[in-house]
């Protein structure tokens, strides 16, 4: 069986343009100029894949040719036994004060549109 990875990126890539879109026609806007975007680093959506999509997707509308801007947010874990909050090591999920195995808080989850620029 053959999985596509990428249809996550489609998709969300897809919602993000829509939504880019409606904002930049809400404030009357022809043109979009860039569109920053925060992501989470457990949200495993992929900042090419974002960009090959945003490109075809993007084709023909208000918002062809905006730079996609890319932050980045660490995945932020709790130790489940002394409750130390930690960025996520690069390897593993232990929690560097007791060793104790961290659990993933919210923070690293995000996706979502920071701000617009519009002409």
């Amino acid at each position: 069986m053959v999985v596509n990875y990428y249809m996550h990126e489609y998709a969300v890539t897809q919602s993000m343009l829509n939504i880019a879109l409606e904002e930049a026609k809400r404030a009357g806007a022809s043109k979009i100029l860039e569109i920053r975007l925060v992501i989470g680093d457990l949200s495993t959506i992929l900042d090419d894949s974002v960009q090959m999509y945003f490109d075809i997707m993007s084709e023909g509308t208000p918002a062809q040719g905006a730079k996609l801007v890319f932050n980045r947010v660490k995945a932020q874990f709790r130790c489940r036994e002394c409750g130390e909050v930690f960025i996520k090591p690069p390897k593993g999920f232990d929690c560097p004060r007791c060793g104790g195995l961290g659990m993933p808080t919210e923070k690293g989850k995000e996706f979502y549109i920071e701000s617009l620029e519009v002409d």
